[in-house]
């Protein structure tokens, strides 16, 4: 019988502008405004708050990489190295993070073409916005790798546009009228929880390093090439987000906003005029669009993981397709999902997603004290501060921040899991037995790297 598998094409570069895809750089407008509210315009603590703490689970994120290059994220690294119920909790967990983003996207998109075209229906924006992203998604994940990489340079552009922008009006006086300022970093009146409530939706932000391990099957040498793209790509992003919340917080003091959701379109307005605000419209939607690709291919990985495992349906979520080798099914399931924007907020969804962020977060850095640690006895004193101290300190820090979530979001969060504790006892009939799983086999990885490279090397030849 033929193997279907996902295509070993992806390099360095296409993975690192992939994660930044997922990740948008304009996210940072399209949740500015909540951001800065939440956290009563100390924003860029709040910044530099989640990419601390983040910093560390990618640290974790990195080591598993290496431990295990395959499809499925966080739910794969917890059920090789703690156990099987464990990871299908944190894989039904994050499942619906996933299955979410894309739906973020769409959401991202909507409220700005709303703002310019009021007369066009909000529904209709997310069904033209969801067919857009999941049609270049079946096609293949070099098609959506080429896409990232054109609209992610795009994007870094236009940031580029928006400090030049704003230096040249804080330098005419507007806003505090200098590039020195505490006030987006310190405020005495705002207390640390405000703030940290600002960093749990700031988290949000830098979810497309966790991205980039759904790729590990489609990565050439994913043991060293994902540890090093995730790295890569946070810090551009981390100088990206918490650079321009400095600086839009100079040039716009306070929180007094009109619409928090289009926040940053006041901004654009107030540093560049109309013709300013007309391109960071369209930088915005350019943005999502990528993003949009890139957060649908990698949750289509993650079902696909545990369609494969047949803990989800095999015959939509594992299927492969033919032609294009992408997990086509799951991708259109995932399409049908995101037209449930057309119901819910843009802040309702973002919550939602990172309750489960930081629930697969937490796990990650336990996988890696289970698998280094513990079962691999990894425990001199360098591989105790990286196998044991770091990993505590990225478990530390997301449920710091896991616990300063709004009590919508752990209502709906705490309903989503014990659906999903409930789904487990079913099928493991009270845990007398035991769930279905994908066997790891490194001889498999390197057959498949081998066929990619005697497909490749003849071309590079010729």
């Amino acid at each position: 019988m033929e193997k279907k598998a996902l295509a070993r094409t992806l390099t360095l570069a296409q993975v690192v502008f992939l994660g930044i895809a997922w990740n948008n750089p304009m996210v940072f407008f399209n949740t500015y405004g909540i951001a800065a509210v939440t956290s009563k315009g100390v924003i860029t603590t709040a910044y530099l708050i989640a990419f601390l703490a983040i910093l560390f689970t990618a640290l974790s994120y990195g080591k598993m990489a290496k431990a295990y290059p395959i499809s499925g994220s966080a739910y794969t690294f917890a059920q090789k190295s703690i156990n099987s119920e464990v990871g299908f909790l944190v894989g039904w967990t994050i499942m619906l993070d996933y299955i979410l983003t894309p739906m973020v996207t769409c959401l991202m998109s909507t409220v700005f073409l709303h703002a310019v075209l009021p007369g066009i229906p909000h529904y209709v924006w997310v069904i033209v916005l969801t067919a857009s992203i999941v049609a270049p998604s079946i096609l293949g994940v070099e098609i959506s790798a080429l896409a990232s990489k054109i609209f992610v340079i795009a994007q870094v552009i236009f940031v580029c546009l928006f400090w030049i922008l704003t230096f040249k009006s804080l330098s005419e006086g507007v806003g505090t009228g200098s590039l020195f300022s505490i006030k987006p970093l310190f405020d005495a009146n705002v207390s640390m929880s405000v703030i940290l409530a600002g960093a749990t939706i700031l988290c949000f932000s830098f979810l497309g390093f966790d991205s980039l391990t759904t790729l590990s099957e489609e990565t050439i040498n994913p043991e060293k090439t994902i540890p090093k793209a995730i790295m890569i790509m946070l810090l551009i992003i981390g100088v990206l987000y918490i650079g321009s919340s400095y600086l839009a917080q100079l040039v716009h003091p306070g929180i007094s906003f009109k619409n928090p959701d289009s926040a940053a379109l006041e901004i654009s307005l107030l540093i560049g005029g109309n013709l300013f605000k007309s391109i960071f419209i369209t930088a915005v939607i350019i943005g999502n669009f990528s993003s949009g690709i890139a957060s649908i291919t990698s949750a289509s990985r993650v079902l696909y993981a545990m369609g494969r495992d047949s803990v989800l349906p095999k015959n939509i979520f594992g299927y492969i397709h033919p032609k294009f080798k992408t997990p086509s099914l799951g991708i259109i399931v995932i399409g049908v999902v995101s037209l449930l924007a057309i119901l819910l907020t843009l802040e309702q969804v973002i919550k939602f997603i990172n309750f489960g962020a930081l629930i697969a977060f937490t796990s990650v850095n336990l996988s890696v004290i289970a698998h280094y640690f513990i079962r691999n006895h990894k425990r001199s004193f360098m591989d105790c501060i990286r196998y044991l101290l770091l990993p505590l300190i990225g478990a530390a820090f997301t449920m710091w921040l896991w616990s300063n979530l709004e009590m919508e979001a752990l209502i709906l969060g705490g309903i989503w899991m014990a659906c999903g504790l409930t789904y487990l006892v079913y099928m493991t009939k009270w845990f007398r037995k035991p769930l279905p799983e994908f066997h790891f086999d490194k001889e498999m990885i390197l057959e498949n790297v081998q066929d990619i490279d005697q497909e490749v090397i003849p071309q590079q030849v010729t």
